[in-house]
């Protein structure tokens, strides 16, 4: 809700200070504010049909919500998925509430540095984009929603080979009785000719 707040708060800064459609040099060419009203994706894409980035949105909401009710346990899945929903909800909410119609609203954009991308962008999409890498992050290390880790194939395989080796004291007492056996065997291998001779029974 943070960031819905803070996106819906600087749009409103937005509209009531700056030129529309007017170039602000807040930091030369580092940072630019330039109001202006998107009625379609980035870099005005779809223009046409923007009830359908609309219901997108929905869409993507109702899914952070019933992921994070049912099945997100980890806190870094949390904080990911609840930073995303923030940023969905405050582009939503210009689609739902602004002018000139419900679902068919305009996006309030008015952030520009073009070093880094020719788009002019808003709190909500700095949020979506930056929280999309984190999600990506968090799949590439493995992390589940349940907070657990998947194990790479190397480590499953050396789990495996631990698992079915014997116990380091069965090993010994094993070799002992191995050893024990040998012992026991050579000792009556060994056994003098004479002693054998010596027990037989005596001729008259």
């Amino acid at each position: 809700m943070l960031v819905l707040a803070a996106d819906q708060f600087t749009k409103h800064l937005a509209l009531e200070n700056l030129p529309y459609q007017q170039p602000v040099h807040i930091i030369g060419d580092f940072l630019i504010f330039y109001l202006t009203k998107n009625p379609g994706a980035a870099f005005s894409l779809g223009e046409e049909v923007t009830w359908i980035f609309t219901i997108a949105l929905a869409a993507v909401a109702v899914a952070i919500v019933w992921l994070a009710a049912t099945r997100v346990k980890s806190r870094l899945w949390a904080v990911a998925l609840g930073l995303l929903l923030g940023g969905v909800l405050g582009n939503l909410t210009d689609r739902i509430l602004r002018e000139p119609g419900f679902a068919v609203g305009h996006v309030i954009d008015f952030i520009n540095t073009p070093w880094m991308m020719p788009a002019i962008y808003n709190v909500a999409d700095m949020f979506i984009v930056t929280m999309m890498i984190g999600v990506a992050l968090l799949v590439l290390v493995g992390l589940r929603f349940d907070g657990t880790r998947e194990q790479k194939v190397g480590d499953a395989v050396d789990d495996e080979s631990a698992t079915d080796a014997p116990p380091a004291g069965d090993a010994d007492d094993a070799e002992s009785g191995s050893a024990s056996g040998r012992v026991s065997g050579s000792g009556s291998s060994d056994q003098d000719p004479s002693d054998t001779a010596a027990s037989g029974p005596a001729k008259d």
